[in-house]
């Protein structure tokens, strides 16, 4: 009786043991969060938009030079080109009954001029390629320099309170108080009749640092009130109060314990700051405050194309038909990242 009790037992915990052997280890929150953003079909259509549209930027060389064969930067209206065996004239007689003055080519469906030419002769295809580089570097680097000093303003204001709280916290409400583009008009009116002075560093007024700055410094306080939100909660939590009781630094704890949980809230805030960065880099381009020429964006795109409206629609619907898609997938993305990395969902998901 005693060997078969015994045996048993033993095959028991052999059981046990081999049960728990095959267990898989819990997945980390990222990992966790990536599974779930994976899942999230509308993210995924969205990034993946983001990643064509950031492609097909990418190869605007190879697409003007051994493509289209144009220089989508110089002024072309005495040109023709040749389609289905006829040459045509770029700059051709207007619609108008009395073929008054002249009006680029419309879309011709080849790979030069495939989306017509602006009023200077130039391919808008190529144009909108080329701006489409500058556009989306424009925008995310504002982001990410954004998400940088409000990181830095919100932790700080959060973590030491007192009167570092009361003089960021001020400067954020004097800043938000001023209308985003108002503010952000003003900067570059400014930077770019005179460029920028950073002590003995001179940036020019055609390089593209200057908008990146300036729109990176106009939303910091709006990425900056989340973040400190988010401090003041974690200020309270049992982890970072015995790192306090141990004595440890305070920068350890912000770096190893504040900062960390607050990678989730930077994470959310990247796509949705890209795309208010994009709309406001647009909005100065068109007002010839923001890419300064030669170089184009799809703001600047749009300003080519406001005389050619009603003979030629395709010069400023084309750029702002991209920004509208880009904005729409970066606010889809940032919705999915949020769903994916909130916590209360996931431990409603896990549960």
């Amino acid at each position: 009786m005693t060997a078969d009790t015994s045996s048993s037992s033993g095959a028991a915990r052999a059981v046990a043991s081999a049960n728990v052997a095959v267990q898989p280890r819990p997945l980390g929150p990222w990992r966790q969060a990536g599974r779930t953003l994976v899942r999230n079909r509308a993210a995924m259509v969205a990034l993946a938009t983001l990643v064509l549209v950031t492609l097909l930027c990418l190869f605007a060389p190879f697409y003007a030079h051994d493509i289209a064969h144009v220089d989508p930067f110089t002024s072309n209206v005495a040109g023709s080109i040749v389609l289905d065996g006829h040459e045509a004239d770029i700059m051709q007689p207007n619609d108008n009954p009395l073929h008054l003055g002249l009006s680029p080519i419309g879309p011709t469906g080849h790979a030069a001029y495939l989306l017509g030419a602006d009023s200077q002769g130039r391919d808008v295809a190529a144009r909108l390629f080329y701006g489409g580089r500058n556009s989306l570097l424009i925008s995310a680097s504002a982001a990410v320099l954004c998400l940088i000093l409000a990181a830095c303003a919100g932790i700080a204001a959060g973590f030491f309170g007192g009167l570092v709280d009361t003089i960021l916290s001020r400067l954020m409400d004097i800043m938000w108080a001023v209308p985003v583009y108002l503010f952000a008009i003003s900067l570059s009116i400014v930077t770019v009749s005179q460029g920028l002075k950073l002590g003995p560093f001179v940036i020019e007024a055609d390089n593209l640092l200057i908008p990146i700055v300036i729109i990176a410094l106009v939303y910091v306080p709006y990425a900056a009130r989340p973040i400190r939100g988010r401090v003041l909660a974690l200020r309270q939590a049992e982890f970072v109060t015995a790192a306090r009781c141990l004595g440890v630094p305070r920068w350890r704890i912000v770096l190893f314990d504040i900062l960390p949980n607050v990678m989730t809230t930077l994470v959310v805030l990247g796509p949705l700051l890209m795309a208010l960065a994009l709309l406001a880099e647009s909005a100065l381009s068109f007002l010839s405050i923001g890419v300064q020429a030669p170089a184009a964006s799809w703001g600047t795109i749009i300003q080519d194309g406001e005389g050619l409206i009603y003979t030629r629609p395709m010069v400023a619907v084309a750029p702002g038909l991209a920004i509208v898609i880009v904005v729409l997938a970066l606010n889809i993305l940032g919705d999915g990242l949020r769903d994916a990395l909130d916590v209360r969902d996931a431990a409603r998901r896990s549960a």
